[in-house]
């Protein structure tokens, strides 16, 4: 008897009305008694000549009204699991070839070099010669980081590339390539000067070295200008940034006092007039210190010191953007707190999850959640959510 698909698993494959896992099955897809897969109304041709193959993306054969659909359900699962519900507002999906940053491997095969993702589940190197997530500024450097790398890769090492669209260009980093010599430093500096680079960086095992920076690199955050330390993290794209920010300033009530917790450069320190900052990396909260000189900044680690109660009383509004970890040490904090408002943004709906629970308990009403798609087809669910009292 044949069974339909009803939805996607965390991992991305589909599961039918028994719970049987199906490879690339979703909702509308029927599994038929030969074990075949009768696609339905929201399956659709993946456009990447290079899925499944590559890890980059897991779900390009649904359409967007399945991926929606996806993560609203990732972000139900979680909350039921902890005997939440709440309103999951219509996901924003970041549109293709929209991301901005990324992580590229390299390998040395033969006379040429291998540029791309892992593939699934592997360490596997895809030769990447199409994308249809990248920005298309850090797409082009693909194919001439083949022939930059031909000489300077060693056999059996793996490269990493890290690209970063930033203002003055691309931020290029790269890892696992000892390019000491000095013919190998006058290419690289031609190299990014050819292709007008932001900055270009070679870590050789003891940090990152910039070896072409023409101006100070930053980038600018709700028309700030940041200075951007070697890794610091970013948002993937710039309309689920934004998207972010519209969800953070809606959850904070539109209040002058308010604390941005785990601040990063300040995505929402600096939208949300906030009067005080804390981050656990000095590089970024320096740099959000020179940008925001009228906000108090503080280099703080939050798990091992997270804001008491008594700190926690001049403010009205918390914002919280912790690490896939979550921040539970920060919430018990919060949930015994006259805190009234909480804007809480999220990359892991578990931990998520298991913080609102905690806030709820603390007397907390979790009012909405904002799920967006900044990983377009990936199976990596980002969100926003309101909490007041």
């Amino acid at each position: 008897m044949n069974e339909l698909v009803v939805r996607i698993a965390a991992r991305g494959d589909g599961v039918t009305e028994s719970g049987r896992h199906v490879p690339f099955g979703v909702p509308g897809d029927a599994l038929l008694d030969d074990g075949a897969l009768a696609y339905g109304p929201h399956h659709q041709e993946p456009p990447c000549r290079h899925f499944p193959e590559c890890g980059g993306c897991q779900l390009q054969h649904a359409d967007d009204e399945a991926y929606r659909g996806y993560l609203v359900s990732r972000i139900e699962t979680a909350l039921q699991q902890h005997g939440l519900t709440t309103q999951i507002r219509e996901p924003h999906l970041s549109p293709p070839c929209s991301r901005r940053r990324a992580t590229l491997k390299a390998l040395k095969a033969g006379s040429g070099v291998l540029v791309g993702f892992n593939a699934e589940m592997s360490h596997r190197i895809v030769d990447m010669h199409e994308c249809h997530i990248l920005r298309p500024e850090l797409f082009a450097l693909v194919a001439p980081l083949r022939n930059l790398l031909a000489a300077m890769l060693q056999p059996k090492r793996i490269g990493e590339i890290q690209l970063t669209l930033i203002d003055g260009g691309v931020d290029m980093r790269i890892k696992g390539v000892p390019a000491g010599r000095l013919a190998e430093i006058e290419q690289l500096t031609s190299f990014a000067t050819a292709h007008d680079l932001a900055r270009l960086s070679v870590d050789r095992g003891l940090g990152p070295e910039a070896l072409f920076e023409p101006q100070p690199a930053s980038v600018t955050l709700s028309g700030v200008r940041v200075g951007f330390p070697q890794g610091a993290f970013l948002q993937p794209t710039e309309d689920g940034e934004a998207e972010l920010i519209l969800s953070v300033q809606e959850a904070v009530g539109g209040v002058a006092a308010v604390a941005d917790l785990f601040a990063g450069l300040g995505t929402f320190a600096l939208s949300t007039s906030a009067i005080y900052a804390a981050e656990a990396s000095r590089d970024a909260a320096g740099a959000l210190k020179r940008a925001a000189p009228a906000t108090t900044i503080e280099h703080r680690d939050l798990y091992r010191r997270p804001l008491d109660t008594s700190e926690l009383k001049r403010f009205e509004s918390v914002v919280l953007d912790p690490p896939r970890a979550g921040a539970a040490e920060q919430v018990a904090e919060l949930a015994s707190s006259t805190v009234a408002r909480v804007a809480y943004v999220s990359c892991n709906p578990a931990t998520f999850a298991r913080d609102a629970r905690s806030l709820t308990d603390g007397g907390y009403r979790l009012d909405w959640v904002q799920p967006v798609g900044q990983f377009r087809w990936s199976t990596h669910v980002e969100l926003a959510a309101a909490f007041s009292r």
